[in-house]
């Protein structure tokens, strides 16, 4: 059941409502079926939608920003511990990327909200647990006794284990556990969650990524799906297209779950020295572990070196950006994809400086018709990929160009898009169509309602004026 009204359950400080209750009636549900409950977070709500003047921006906030709590975190205890099971929405499964995605707009308020720290403890336990079950799956069940019942997975040929609900080895899949450790102990200096059993789930991400390297040889990773779409599977017995072995780790899907064309996926090789930098700084400040943290380190240190001779490519203008996949012989992919971490997002990852000009090259390109997946209609514009099909815009990627600029007019551009593409619903959606926005794909997205919630964090506090005012 829906509650009455958002002006009913926002109020400023100012004390009047933050819109009209007949006008944006709340899209989340009554207080006693949300799935986890916080103080800080219903204060945030109140406090950000004060300082959003746009009416409708103020309502999607309050729709879209608790979504994650209300409706996909489950939270209980295993071995005396915390657990949280974040489902992705309208999959049932947790996924190692999402999963970290959805909570982040929730870590700045966890220092003072003991309910919330546990629940984040409770997750990245989870991950680790996950992780140690198979660390090339993306995607797990609750019961972790429990086969898949992913339909499109049962027929994977694959070493399925029990607990996993899909085996696509996707490298960001284990980064994304990574840099949720980092911004939890930055915005926290909670050692807790960082005990035993991490550091082993840590150590194993690790492994696998050497593993992934292939220098000595493929490693024991193989998946092959039984399906006419090619985007969902491998060639050459599940090993996947042939590359020169240069240090950079293999990526056999992109974070949208699609095949990769080359398997060097640069933007998860780059996030990839982030995130073990993050894991190397919270090895050694929360658990003293200085051999985890050299492991990390070591590992972060030969992918950037691999990096600069292998990740970048002159695009047809002669300007030097990076590639979106390589394959090591020479063998170049200019593109990006709306899922993180794809090109654009790589600021927002904290993998490359935001004004670095290399990363402001790449970007200009992949919103440009130089990047096939990039669409423009009557709907707006934006970056979409393979995986909804063309023409299908994803608004994470409108929300992420709004997130890493500084131009007033490209970020009041963007809302103006966000404002009508929810089609009424209240929330964001996995893609919309570009001539048509009433057409779009997965009505209930937990990542991307937490990322527009993070949008509205990010812009009351670095752009006060703007988002005081009805953006149009």
């Amino acid at each position: 059941m829906l509650a009455g009204s958002l002006a009913a359950a926002l109020v400023p400080a100012g004390g009047r409502p933050a819109m009209a209750a007949l006008e944006y009636p709340l899209r989340r549900p009554l207080a006693a079926d949300r799935r986890f409950t916080s103080p800080a977070i219903e204060a945030e709500i109140s406090r950000v939608s004060g300082l959003i003047g746009d009416p409708m921006l103020a309502w999607l906030f309050g729709n879209c920003y608790p979504n994650t709590l209300d409706t996909t975190a489950e939270v209980g205890v295993i071995d005396g511990k915390p657990d949280t099971f974040v489902i992705t929405g309208d999959i049932p499964c947790l996924w190692l990327r999402d999963s970290s995605a959805q909570v982040q707009p929730y870590l700045p308020l966890a220092r003072n909200d003991p309910a919330l720290r546990t629940m984040l403890r409770g997750l990245i336990s989870r991950q680790a647990r996950s992780i140690l079950i198979d660390p090339y799956a993306n995607a797990f069940m609750r019961n972790p006794a429990m086969k898949t019942d992913l339909p499109w997975a049962l027929q994977d040929k694959t070493e399925m284990k029990a607990g996993v609900a899909e085996r696509k080895w996707e490298l960001d899949s284990l980064c994304w556990p990574m840099h949720l450790a980092l911004r939890y102990w930055q915005a926290t200096g909670d050692a807790v969650p960082f005990d035993a059993l991490w550091a082993e789930g840590a150590r194993a991400s690790i492994r696998t990524m050497r593993e992934q390297q292939r220098i000595d040889g493929p490693g024991p990773y193989r998946f092959q799906r039984s399906d006419t779409n090619a985007i969902d599977t491998l060639m050459l017995d599940g090993l996947g297209a042939p590359t020169k072995k240069v240090g950079l780790i293999h990526s056999m899907f992109r974070p949208s779950d699609d095949a990769c064309t080359y398997p060097f996926l640069v933007p998860a090789n780059l996030f990839a020295v982030a995130a073990l930098r993050g894991l190397a700084k919270v090895a050694s400040e929360a658990r003293g572990d200085a051999d985890l943290a050299t492991l990390a380190n070591d590992l972060a240190t030969e992918i950037d070196f691999a990096l600069s001779r292998h990740g970048t490519m002159q695009g047809p203008d002669g300007q030097v950006v990076w590639a979106y996949e390589v394959d090591g012989f020479g063998n170049t992919l200019l593109m990006d994809d709306a899922n993180v971490p794809g090109l654009s997002s790589l600021a927002y990852l904290g993998a490359v400086d935001r004004q670095d000009p290399l990363f402001r090259r790449t970007e200009a390109a992949c919103w440009s018709g130089r990047n096939p997946y990039f669409f423009r209609g009557k709907g707006g514009e934006g970056i979409g990929g393979p995986h909804a099909g063309l023409g299908m815009i994803w608004p994470m990627s409108i929300i992420l160009r709004a997130m890493t600029s500084d131009d007033d007019a490209v970020i009041r551009t963007c809302l103006k898009i966000l404002k009508v593409t929810h089609a009424g619903t209240g929330f964001m959606h996995e893609s919309f169509a570009a001539d048509d926005y009433n057409r779009y794909t997965r009505p209930w997205f937990g990542w991307a309602n937490s990322l527009f919630g993070e949008l509205m964090l990010d812009l009351v506090q670095r752009k006060p004026a703007l988002m005081a005012h009805d953006v149009g």
